[in-house]
């Protein structure tokens, strides 16, 4: 293989790569988001200056993925945290955790998203839906809602996804010194929700030493939504690097 060849490589492994380019589109993404207050001691030791947080929230999301472009059916679950960037509110994305390889490679590799391998569930038992999230055999997050009690109006739910999303994308160098460590955000793009509702929900969230989602732990359930959208995920861009602030 020539040096041209290896310079044109689009991820690892080289010959093989773990996911294919993007867009990476999704169809019917069937998401639980429960919104919960929280400990703002616990919240502000893990959201990053310049990050400015808004509110002791947390959204808890259950996300389902039937098709997705390149990275197949699979399910995530995890904790985003409103914030305020720059005079701009989107969302900071603090833990993510799923059960597919392709996009724990592509998500870390190319954003930088915190997601870790487990074994999240959203499923509709009767009247109710249920979100579980185990890191091995130990249950992490267990989320109920109550099916489709009232309609939101779906232009308001998007609005909401297409604020700005940001990650610390954090990659070392090969003698494990700090290599990249930039914020940054990404959009939601072609935004299509096909229905939206909200209804009763409770949420509980267990210690767990490396699933450490109880770490910002449930002080109150504010609110819930339930929806199923298409959307495109967009590609980032860096807005600040921790590597060129002075020492």
């Amino acid at each position: 293989m020539k040096a041209t060849d290896v310079r044109n490589a689009y991820a690892m492994p080289l010959t093989n790569p773990a996911y294919p380019p993007g867009p990476y589109r999704f169809i019917d993404r069937e998401y639980v988001i429960i919104s919960y207050r929280t400990d703002p001691d616990a919240l502000r030791a893990v959201v990053p200056e310049p990050l400015e947080i808004i509110d002791p929230i947390v959204k808890y999301e259950f996300i389902k993925m039937p098709d997705s472009t390149g990275f197949g059916d699979y399910t995530e679950s995890g904790q985003v945290i409103p914030v305020r960037f720059e005079g701009e509110e989107g969302v900071y994305v603090h833990a993510m955790y799923l059960d597919d390889d392709a996009p724990i490679a592509g998500g870390r590799e190319i954003w930088g998203f915190p997601k870790k391998l487990a074994f999240p569930k959203l499923v509709h038992e009767g009247e109710v839906i249920v979100g579980t999230l185990h890191y091995g055999s130990v249950l992490c997050a267990s989320a109920t809602m109550g099916y489709k009690h009232r309609t939101l109006d779906v232009a308001e739910v998007a609005h909401s996804l297409a604020k700005p999303n940001f990650l610390v994308k954090i990659i070392p160098h090969v003698d494990a010194t700090p290599r990249i460590c930039e914020l940054v955000r990404y959009h939601l793009e072609d935004i299509a929700v096909k229905g939206a509702w909200t209804g009763p929900a409770d949420l509980q969230l267990f210690r767990h030493v490396i699933a450490d989602v109880a770490r910002l732990p449930v002080l109150e359930v504010v609110s819930a939504v339930h929806f199923v959208a298409d959307l495109t995920l967009g590609l980032g861009e860096v807005v600040h690097d921790y590597m060129g602030e002075p020492g």
